[in-house]
């Protein structure tokens, strides 16, 4: 393939699926807003106090659902009777996981909460939002393991509107609970309990898909199941949960050095960051199927080309992005902080300018770590991850938070964005030396 038609087909991967990651951001960023404006700074804090719980849900609901869908998808054509019940099985197992953490949050809700950094102003809306928001665990789990599975039954269709649909609903669901109702931040948490039904509602209708095979066959999981399946699931566990420790971390470490007026500001950031990584994910997400099948066909020229517009991309991405991030700093915290906390205000200001120098690194490296993917090198893609999300950030945040302070907290991010984007750097360096001939 001509590398300008193969550009333009780069190129259109690359905005579907921009589209795609800023879709599911948005929800996120208008659930926090809501909750923001609902009950202020405090509000925000303990939404962010309680993430890293939402994240561990979601964990545990990819552990199941990727592991035991790439099981499936490996067996179902040669071996279909060896994962008839392999559905069933885990969905039982995460019914038990998904009742368990519930219980756990409602009987230990006060002591999980100040593991995670809570105190006595963030405690009461923390705790009752955590409270209503374990309820939901059990659909989550079984949300998650379910897209996977019909997503790889061949109904990927199916799971787009699922998925659409749960977005969708938990925006309205959010609006009408925390301001028509009044409900505050707990009509938010009733948002997301109610919200995953909906996505399972859709993804019944798989049973009547023409080309199904998936079947819901209920019987009690096998160990050797159980296993296989937490081995293939866990780097995307690994991954996911990174998200959720470094919150945890960067709250414990904001609310030593500066109170709970630091952490509300770390949530302004966090979620003001999601829209820059949704673009760097849908760049990632774009060049990746691309970069495979040029692999398969040991295409260098092409591979190089798809791979280098993804970096430029990212850093034109990264550039207009900080530049808007510093002329307008002020009215992106307001949207947050719509009762101007002058704390949170002076937190948030002199922690955007620094924090988000990550930016001009971090789509680069997910490009790097797609790219490595991509040509059939997932030991030094997991490599890189594992650094980016645990062995390089966390002791940088408390380092440089013990060391500078503040500031130290909001250059911990740039400066392990920066080690990966070196490290990465010298794995493609060493790949493109010595390529594979066949």
């Amino acid at each position: 393939m001509q590398q300008p038609s193969l550009l333009r087909e780069s190129t259109g991967y690359i905005l579907r699926n921009i589209a795609a990651s800023l879709g599911i951001s948005l929800y996120v960023i208008i659930d926090t807003l809501f909750i923001a404006t609902a009950a202020g700074s405090m509000g925000l804090a303990a939404l962010n106090i309680v993430l890293p719980v939402f994240n561990f849900i979601s964990s545990i609901g990819l552990l199941l659902g990727i592991g035991g869908s790439t099981i499936y998808s490996m067996n179902k054509l040669r071996q279909p009777q060896k994962v008839a019940s392999l559905y069933g099985q885990l969905l039982i197992f995460g019914v038990i996981l998904g009742i368990s953490f519930t219980l756990l949050c409602n009987l230990a809700t006060r002591p999980l909460l100040l593991f995670l950094g809570a105190n006595q102003q963030t405690l009461p809306l923390a705790s009752s939002y955590l409270r209503i928001i374990s309820l939901s665990t059990t659909f989550y789990i079984i949300n998650y393991l379910s897209v996977n599975f019909v997503r790889n039954d061949g109904n990927p269709r199916l799971t787009m509107l699922a998925t659409l649909s749960e977005t969708s609903l938990v925006i309205i669901l959010d609006y009408l609970f925390i301001f028509v109702f009044g409900w505050g931040m707990n009509g938010a948490a009733w948002a997301t309990l109610f919200s995953p039904t909906s996505s399972l509602l859709i993804l019944t209708r798989h049973r009547k898909f023409s080309g199904r095979q998936l079947q819901l066959i209920l019987t009690w999981p096998r160990l050797t199941n159980l296993w296989q399946t937490a081995k293939l699931g866990f780097p995307s566990f690994l991954t996911e949960m990174s998200t959720g420790v470094s919150i945890l971390v960067f709250n414990l470490v904001l609310g030593k050095l500066a109170g709970n007026y630091a952490i509300a500001a770390y949530g302004v950031i966090a979620n003001t960051a999601l829209v820059l990584l949704a673009f760097f994910n849908g760049v990632a997400m774009g060049i990746q199927p691309l970069m495979a099948r040029e692999f398969g066909q040991r295409h260098w020229p092409q591979i190089k080309a798809i791979l280098k517009e993804g970096i430029i991309i990212c850093f034109l991405i990264a550039c207009l992005g900080y530049l808007i991030l510093l002329i307008f700093k002020y009215p992106i915290i307001a949207l947050f902080d719509q009762s101007h906390q002058p704390r949170l205000i002076t937190y948030a200001a002199a922690g955007i300018p620094l924090y988000f120098i990550s930016t001009f690194f971090s789509g680069i490296n997910l490009c790097l770590m797609i790219f490595l993917i991509a040509i059939n090198q997932p030991k030094y893609s997991f490599f890189l991850s594992l650094n980016r999300g645990y062995l390089i950030l966390l002791p940088m945040i408390l380092l440089a938070g013990k060391l500078v302070g503040l500031q130290g907290v909001w250059l911990s991010l740039p400066l392990t964005e920066l080690i990966v984007l070196l490290l990465g750097s010298l794995f493609v360096r060493n790949f493109w030396k010595n390529p594979p001939l066949n």
